[in-house]
Formats: structure tokens, C-alpha cells, sequence
């Protein structure tokens, strides 16, 4: 889960590290893995992280693969040097449904342009029609389950899935199928309810199958809050007070979306499979990296469970991952064949994604700061306050003008962000973009990209 204002701060010591090479990117390889083992030592020095595996490789050179901090705060067991302690990777799971999906496809099973009603025959989409491909990418418009109070005394319960269903069932749609992009749990669920339908498995055993045990991920497995795991970490989550056991929750519900266990080692070998074609045809991998717009031509970044960016000209295919006691991030640079596979057994603050990416800058070189651009229009035609769904939410943003910079305020919170105009009608801070659809003399809709989100907020009258 992240909001709008959240972004990850590096530590005093991973910007020392990372700081130090802003000018050139490390070429010793000795100097190289001295500076990720430091940036992964300053990491675990956070008071809200317990513990990080950590795995890097480029080509076939392991450059980092290793444990720090703690897999078990209360008896005070040290992570495994050997990074091959396990944690639950959250979203990251998404990637191997959408992998399954595609075997299914390549074998004649699913038809990525079919309504998915026709596998889920006992879903009432409310006329709705709804390619199979549009649950993979978040633009369904269903309702997030996640996003549903409801869920909050659902999580600790152990009920047939088919709850789940009927409750999602039961809500409106938040916009019209391709039209909008809102990050979905209940898309994945539904996706894992299509592969047991039409593999005749459970999607437990579809994957261990076709995927661990194809692979040799021998440390990888269906999470479960009873069964013990050798080297499996303990979770937990930060709090005011400080960091606590993880909150309950039965992997009945995550599921498709969010329940699979994994280890850094694993994740690497996973990586290195799907995108050199040992998983899935070159052409269904195409599909899983390939962001397909919405109806309206709006691009994408974020193609079958996995994120697809830009670094400075360079593509990044990535995902993380955040659930109870956990959080992870997994990034693959194409041009360089360079894994990063950051695993936390902790939720705050600081998360994987820190690490991540002052891995990235030590190798590839820092990513140059956007370079603010005068803007050739009217800002009062941009000024008003703006309405629409996001994830979690109905989100209601506020544009007003203070001289010739434009402040966007989310209702709720008492400051707010001045991005910079990088051209073309765009604004930007961090990861965020921001832009306008202009009718004559009136913005009538502000486009929020971030990732796996284009939210459409309509102007408000």
C-alpha cells in the first residue's frame, strides 16, 4: 500500500554510501560489492527494519547474495548469511499467477480477450464485459477487496472463497472496464480461481508444479500461517511504540495475489528463467512486458503482474510486494541482465525499496534530478478541485496557484506537494505525474500516473 505523499527515505548511511559514486558509477567489481554490502548494512541499522536478504546479479556474476539484521527479533536469531532464509513476497506473488495464465493460454486453455465470466461463469459483472487480459493490468474496474472494510473482519477468518466473491460481487464497479487503472487484489483472486477452474488443480499445486519445481525453486512454496518452514523469517510490523509481531492474517485471502513464499536466492533463479524464456513463449512473455493502454491510447506502465518503467533511457521490469510482516522488491534491468531482490521481514518506514534503489545507483549510476520547464499556458485554467476513485479511496485533490508553481493538496492533508513541470503539459515529483485534459479555456480531468495507478478525477462543477 502506498499513498500519493509516500516515498522511501534512504538512511544517513545509504546516502553516505550512495553519495559518494553520484559522480560515476563503481567500476572495481571488489569496490563495487564492498559499497552494496555497505548500503545493505546501513539499511538494517534503521530501527524499524529487523532483518533484509539481499541477492544482486548481473549476467551471471553473483555480486551480493546474503542476509543481515535478524530473522527472529525475540530469540535474536541473525538472518542467514547465506540469504536462503524465507519470507512471504506479497504482491510479488502476482508475477507467477500472471506466468500461470500464460501457460494456460499457450496450451489453448484461456483466451486473454475472452470475458473472464466465461472461466468464472458464476460472477454477475453487472453487464459489464471484461477481457481476461484487463484483470492482469488492474483496469477491470472491479472493486478491490482490499479496499473494503468488510475485509478487515474477513482476514483473520477461515470461510469458503466464495465469500470473497459474493461480496465483491455485490459492490458497483468504480469505472468502466480499460478506462482507468486501479491497483486490484480482487482481479488476482479471481485469477487464481481461473487457473484451478481450468488446470483441474488447486493453485497451490499448479504452481509448485509447473513453476517451483520446473525451476528448482526448492525454497519456495504456498505461504501458511501453521506449518513450519526451516529458515523461515518472522514478520513484523512497525508501530509507533516501535516493531511488533505481525498482525494475523489467514492465507486463505491473499491467495492468487499475494500469498507465496520465497527466498532471495529463489527470486533470482525466477528472474534469470522468465525473461530468457524458460518459463513462458517469447510471445507470451511479450504480453507480460508489454503495458497495453487503455481504451483511450492512455500508456500504461504496468503490463501482467509486472511493472514495466524507465531509468534514465533504460527499462526496468519490476514489482514489490507488502503484507502483514513483510515487504519486498524485485527489479530486472533488461540491458544490463541485472537481478536486484530486496526481502524484509518488517513493515514501516524505511522498505526494500531504499535499498533497491541505491543498489541501482551504485551499478548503473545516479538517475539524474528532473529538470524543471517553464509552462507555455494558462495556469488559472488548471486551478479547481478534482474528484474520482484511487486505490483505498475516493480521492479529492485540490490544484491551486501560488506564482507560476501549482499546488496539488489532498484532502486530509495539511501541506501540499509543489511538483515541477517537466514539459509537455506534465508535472512530476518522485514517482508521480501528474496531468491535465484541457477543453477550451477548462481542465475538465486530472490524470494521476504512479506506477500501477491512471486515476481520472473528474472537475469538480
Amino acid at each position: 500500500m502506498r499513498s500519493l505523499a509516500r516515498t522511501f527515505v534512504l538512511t544517513a548511511a545509504l546516502l553516505a554510501v550512495v553519495s559518494a559514486t553520484a559522480d560515476a558509477q563503481i567500476r572495481d567489481r571488489g569496490d563495487l560489492v564492498a559499497a552494496i554490502d555497505s548500503a545493505a548494512r546501513g539499511h538494517v541499522e534503521h530501527a524499524m527494519v529487523a532483518g533484509v536478504s539481499v541477492a544482486v546479479v548481473r549476467g551471471t556474476d553473483t555480486l551480493l547474495k546474503r542476509g543481515y539484521g535478524f530473522a527472529d527479533l525475540e530469540w535474536g536469531i541473525e538472518t542467514p548469511p547465506d540469504a536462503s532464509a524465507s519470507y512471504e513476497i506479497g504482491s510479488m506473488t502476482k508475477q507467477f499467477t500472471a506466468a500461470a495464465i500464460m501457460q494456460l493460454v499457450q496450451e489453448g486453455a484461456l483466451d486473454l480477450d475472452a470475458d473472464f465470466t466465461e472461466y468464472l461463469t458464476d460472477f454477475n459483472a453487472q453487464g459489464h464485459v471484461v477481457p481476461l487480459r484487463r484483470l492482469l493490468d488492474h483496469t477491470s474496474g472491479i472493486k478491490a477487496y482490499t479496499a473494503m472494510p468488510v475485509f478487515g473482519d474477513l482476514a483473520a477468518k477461515s470461510l469458503p472463497r466464495d465469500t470473497l466473491v459474493s461480496l465483491v460481487e455485490a459492490e458497483p464497479f468504480e469505472f468502466e472496464p480499460g478506462t482507468a487503472q486501479i491497483y486490484n487484489n480482487s482481479a488476482f483472486f479471481f485469477l487464481g480461481l481461473i487457473i484451478e477452474r481450468m488446470s483441474g488443480q488447486s493453485y497451490e499445486e499448479y504452481v509448485q508444479e509447473h513453476l517451483f519445481d520446473e525451476l528448482g525453486m526448492d525454497d519456495s512454496y504456498y505461504c501458511s500461517e501453521s506449518a513450519i518452514r526451516e529458515n523461515r523469517a518472522h514478520g513484523y510490523d512497525g508501530s509507533p511504540q516501535g516493531l511488533q509481531r505481525k498482525g494475523y492474517l489467514d492465507h486463505l485471502w491473499p491467495y492468487a495475489a499475494g500469498s507465496l513464499c520465497s527466498t532471495a536466492g529463489d527470486l533470482i533463479r525466477w528472474n534469470q528463467a522468465l525473461h530468457r524464456g524458460s518459463i513462458v513463449s517469447e510471445a507470451s512473455y511479450q504480453a507480460m512486458t508489454t503495458p497495453m493502454p487503455l481504451v483511450d491510447g492512455t500508456p500504461l506502465e504496468y503490463a501482467m503482474g509486472l511493472g514495466v518503467g524507465d531509468r534514465s533511457g533504460a527499462r526496468v521490469i519490476s514489482h514489490g510486494g507488502g503484507i502483514n510482516g513483510f515487504l519486498s522488491d524485485g527489479r530486472y534491468y533488461p540491458g544490463e541482465e541485472l537481478s536486484i531482490i530486496v526481502l524484509q521481514n518488517s513493515t514501516g518506514p524505511q522498505g526494500p525499496g531504499a535499498l533497491s534503489t541505491a543498489i541501482a545507483e551504485l551499478i548503473l549510476g545516479p538517475v539524474p534530478d528532473p529538470v524543471a520547464v517553464d509552462y507555455s499556458g494558462a495556469l488559472e485554467v488548471l486551478v479547481g478541485e478534482y474528484i474520482g476513485p484511487a486505490r483505498g479511496t475516493h480521492l479529492h485533490m485540490t490544484v491551486s496557484r501560488e506564482g507560476d508553481q501549482l499546488v496539488f493538496t489532498r484532502r486530509g492533508q495539511a501541506d501540499g506537494q509543489r511538483p515541477l513541470h517537466v514539459g509537455d503539459g506534465v508535472w512530476q515529483i518522485g514517482g508521480t505525474r501528474f496531468e491535465f485534459d484541457v477543453v477550451g479555456d477548462r481542465a475538465i480531468e486530472l490524470m494521476i500516473f504512479q506506477g500501477a495507478a491512471r486515476y481520472r478525477l473528474k472537475r469538480s462543477p
